[in-house]
């Protein structure tokens, strides 16, 4: 490690101490100035003369962090400080910067808390937040504080619950035409009352009375039907050893919960859902639109999951003899007649209708009952434990490539459409309710999953497609999944034979829409977004309900509904096997709360409500976060439209890597984040985004115009013999000898080192405030900048930062002299050589910078530091380009050398250098000479030399000469860096 601190001989060394006091010194200025603060256009903080004087404007955006805690770890600044780069550089360059962080401060760690302790969780959050804030500060994050709010709030979550209502109060018209062209937007639910009273549209109910003939309950059953925010029995997680539905986020692999570890079932229970569905085209489209990492469009494309093919009904009788259909959804409706037996889920509805009372029917193969014993005795019994079973696991487990296919006969068959022939019907957990129908046709001829399950239930396996209609009758010893022709796929009504798969597609649907057994289709892998949470720490709905179930918006005026104290933060918990049991949460438990009384202004005097008792998702307040920044102070709107319309402006031009004559959709200039969230956090807020555009209140289409994916920070983890983890900080390397590998023990036990990401639940973190104290926070963020390109995982090595401090030592240096204190530069000219290279380093620093490749222009600031470290007397005009340059990094050191330079005023708004061309002249360039392409000399020679002087040279060489005694053949020159000499 350097030195630390300063000697007699060098008082003014810059060294960890001196560096803490100047960048506490220059924070408290930028604070107490507001240096960082961007006026706005409009609202209440209005300054559109300081707008007008600024350049174009640019939104640069992190992802919302969450106050954990135990604070930050040196793997959290490192979006921050390369957004704060990135921020610098454009305030430099003369840009109206906009950059700001909040708190994501609603969430489950602080009411897990709250349960253990009593403690509120508001108490938890807020202490938390202090601790981040202290630590933010301390690095020298340029943000607008007065942009900063938390999601808990009361300010912000009111716009949370407008918002909410906005949604909860429309509907997707999929006929409405857009600006754009295209079709299908949201509408206020006025509108469709307004046409369902005027019989312009039919309600859904299914004796078709017209809207003037329902009752009040049932037009609002009928509205629900349409709304963008509605309740529905939905297959949910429950898990009852903790009393709350969980995400698929949070159930293991197993189907057990991330906490606790406790089952979690698969119920049917009423919850408020999203209808995320009806966007599910433009959300997949519009990503074309937007400059995005194309790995992060392909996450978000499989999960919206847009497939066509074909809907499919198979006739089946019911136990009690009703006629009904089983309706599949399958992209390869070319291979209907390979169609041997069919799955369906657990879950679905038709299950108890399609199995028997009483004993197996004839024709139950013995491999068709179920791998329990016991309960396979009858159909009942089987499908019973079966179910039981599949609602334990996870949706990730029930769907794992390679697992052991279980399944169980209801009792009952199927009847293919096409040949007639009677198939059967099982319910096997690999099939899921969420995803398509909850239902699939078994082609097992062409399909892995259901050969295999085929083969081990003894199952018809059928060859429909063939390399070529030679091999139609040719043996399966496997699922053939390759290109081919249609075989043995033909009846009275439709012959595929022969076909290729296109014109099978389309012969196949035209003949299932011709005979009223199918129709095309496109479905959509993607659900509607599940937003309900049995849980205290979150944002209640701004919802209550009449004694007849109808729901009612909280009055527009009396937002935000703030949440009441409760007796117990925890939901009410079960036997954690009981799975009958339904959640009951903690704000259920205030029924003063909960039951009201009002006057809605609808005619019909004060009536008794029932509030809602679930809280929203931690994913509402982050949906929306960005839009507050724009207008925080703003108590009339959620954001003003003029500031929506500056910060968030369409371009002209398409964004960066879109289509030719793609519209952009405007939104934030930048966002940097991690890939984790790449899929739910930016597919909800494109989706409110969206809604908020179709309704107009805002006039940009997308969140988020450029999204950058960071990597992470790596270091080592240790583990002892029981695979738990030890702080890795108290780890003692022990050194092999004679060069083996090291060996590492904690507290005289051997233990494990692995690699992974830096965090608290491995014990390998490093705190932030770890850093300041022995470096200061300028070497901290340069370092973190230094170590690798931004977009990749790193390691972490705390020995290595001491090279980023040596840097920031030797530019000091070059400025101050460390034993007076005196500035040591000089209104001298700098030779050629540094001129030339000083003018290439601003250029390439720049487009390093404004292309987010923050180490590579770190390393040419070092190269052109260390140039003038071998002067005696550093240039002027080299070293305050320098200090420029360095300030988006390094800003706090910036600051003071510029002001010791005798530049009063800062260096945040300081044209950045430019770089003149013409002062970069190449004095030599090393030219290459080969013999037959080999390569056998090089040689420097001036940048303008001409073809004849060069190979004049060339020849001139001992080596050349002696290569061609015998002759020459030819000459090949390419001045001036290259020659070849052909010898005879």
């Amino acid at each position: 490690m350097s030195e630390q601190t300063q000697t007699n001989e060098t008082p003014f060394r810059y060294t960890a101490a001196m560096a803490a006091a100047i960048e506490v010194a220059w924070q408290d200025r930028w604070e107490e100035q507001g240096t960082f603060d961007a006026p706005n256009p409009a609202g209440p903080w209005a300054q559109p003369d300081e707008v007008a004087q600024r350049g174009e404007k640019l939104v640069v955006l992190d992802m919302f962090p969450y106050p954990s805690g135990a604070g930050l770890h040196v793997g959290h600044p490192l979006g921050y400080i390369a957004t704060d780069v990135y921020s610098r550089l454009h305030r430099m360059l003369g840009k109206n910067v906009l950059h700001a962080l909040g708190y994501d401060a609603f969430g489950l760690p602080a009411e897990q808390f709250a349960v253990q302790t009593g403690q509120h969780p508001r108490k938890t959050t807020e202490e938390n937040m202090t601790v981040m804030r202290r630590q933010l500060r301390r690095l020298g994050l340029g943000f607008d504080n007065r942009r900063t709010f938390a999601t808990i709030d009361e300010n912000y979550y009111k716009w949370t619950q407008w918002i909410f209502l906005q949604i909860w109060d429309a509907w997707y018209d999929e006929d409405a035409e857009r600006p754009d062209g295209g079709r299908g937007r949201a509408r206020p639910i006025s509108e469709l009352v307004e046409e369902l009273e005027s019989g312009r549209r039919a309600v859904l109910t299914e004796d078709g009375r017209p809207w003037s003939e329902l009752t009040a309950t049932e037009k609002a059953e009928e509205l629900d039907g349409h709304r963008l925010a509605y309740r529905s029995e939905a297959p949910v997680n429950w898990c009852p050893g903790l009393g709350t539905v969980l995400s698929n986020e949070e159930v293991t692999n197993e189907g057990r919960s991330e906490r606790g570890n406790f089952p979690v079932f698969r119920r049917n229970l009423s919850q408020w859902m999203m209808r995320i569905t009806a966007y599910a085209d433009r959300l997949a489209d519009d990503l074309d639109r937007v400059d995005w990492p194309e790995k992060v469009k392909l996450m978000q494309r499989n999960w919206i999951g847009r497939s066509q093919g074909a809907r499919v009904r198979f006739p089946v009788v019911t136990v009690a003899g009703d006629k009904t259909d089983i309706e599949v959804f399958t992209t390869r409706p070319d291979t209907l007649f390979g169609a041997t037996f069919m799955v369906i889920a657990p879950e679905h509805p038709l299950v108890d209708r399609l199995v028997p009372e009483g004993d197996w029917p004839d024709g139950t193969h013995e491999d068709w009952r179920g791998a329990d014993p016991v309960a396979a005795a009858t159909p009942r019994s089987a499908v019973a434990a079966y179910q039981l079973a599949a609602s334990r696991k996870g949706d990730v487990e029930r769907q794992t490539e390679g697992k052991d296919k279980t399944g169980v006969f209801t009792g009952s068959w199927a009847t293919n459409p096409l040949n007639g022939e009677a198939i059967p019907v099982f319910v096997a957990d690999y099939v899921l309710m969420g995803y398509g129908t909850g239902a699939i046709m078994a082609v097992p001829g062409h399909d892995v999953r259901d050969f295999e399950y085929a083969t081990k239930f003894s199952l018809p396996i059928r060859r429909v497609v063939a390399p070529s209609v030679e091999e139609a009758d040719g043996p399966l010893e496997e699922a053939f999944v390759g290109a081919g022709l249609a075989v043995n796929s033909a009846n009275d009504h439709v012959d595929l034979n022969g076909l290729a798969l296109d014109e099978a597609k389309e012969r196949i649907i035209e003949a299932l829409e011709r005979d009223g057994i199918g129709e095309g289709a496109v479905t959509y892998r993607i659900r509607d977004w599940l937003f309900s949470r049995q849980r205290y720490w979150g944002e209640p709905f701004p919802i209550m309900f009449d004694e007849d179930g109808v729901s009612y918006p909280v009055l527009e005026d009396e937002l935000p509904l703030t949440l009441p104290e409760v007796p117990d933060y925890s939901p009410k918990t079960f036997d954690p096997d009981d799975a009958t049991s339904s959640p009951e949460p903690p704000l259920s438990r205030v029924p003063e709360w909960v039951n009201v009384e009002a006057d809605l202004g609808d005619g019909r005097g004060m009536r008794r409500f029932r509030r809602e008792t679930n809280t929203m998702p931690n994913w509402a307040g982050s949906c929306w976060y960005y839009f507050r920044y724009l207008d925080p102070a703003n108590d009339e709107k959620f954001v003003d439209p003029a500031n929506e319309a500056y910060w968030l402006a369409k371009q002209a031009a398409p964004v960066a890597g879109a289509p030719a004559g793609t519209l952009d959709p405007g939104g934030v200039d930048l966002y940097v984040g991690g890939v984790e969230h790449a899929v739910l956090h930016l597919l909800y807020a494109r989706f409110w985004h969206k809604v908020l555009f179709d309704l107009g209140h805002v006039q940009s289409e997308e969140p988020f115009r450029k999204y950058f994916s960071q990597g992470y920070i790596q270091a080592y983890a240790y583990t002892d013999s029981r695979g738990q983890y030890v702080p890795a900080a108290e780890v003692e390397e022990q050194p092999g000898a004679q060069g083996a590998e090291s060996t590492f023990r904690w507290r005289g036990e051997p233990v494990n080192r692995e690699y992974g990401k830096i965090g608290k639940s491995l014990k390998n973190s490093v705190s932030p405030d770890e850093m300041y104290d022995a470096y200061g926070a300028d070497t901290f963020r340069l370092y973190e900048m230094s170590m690798g390109p931004l977009e990749l995982s790193k390691p972490w090595e705390t020995r290595a930062v001491v090279g980023s401090q040596r840097f920031l030592q030797r530019l000091w240096r070059n400025v101050v002299d460390e034993v007076t204190g005196d500035v040591r530069v000089a209104d001298i000219a700098p030779d050629q050589a540094l001129t030339t290279q000083l003018h290439r380093t601003i250029a390439g620093v720049r487009e390093d910078f404004e292309g987010l490749r923050f180490n590579t222009a770190i390393a040419k600031l070092i190269e052109l530091n260390n140039a003038v470290t071998k002067l005696d007397v550093p240039p002027r005009e080299v070293m305050e380009a320098l200090v420029l340059m360095i300030a988006p990094v390094a800003p706090h050191i910036a600051e003071e050398l510029w002001s010791r330079l005798g530049h009063p005023g800062g260096v945040s708004y300081v044209p950045f250098p430019v770089s003149d061309a013409s002062k970069i002249v190449e004095e030599q360039v090393t030219c290459v000479i080969q013999i037959k392409g080999k390569v056998r000399d090089r040689v420097e020679v001036p940048p303008d030399i001409s073809e004849d002087d060069l190979r004049d040279l060339a020849l001139s060489r001992e080596k050349v000469r002696v290569a061609t005694e015998s002759g020459i053949r030819t000459v090949i020159v390419r001045a001036p860096k290259l020659v070849n000499v052909v010898p005879l």
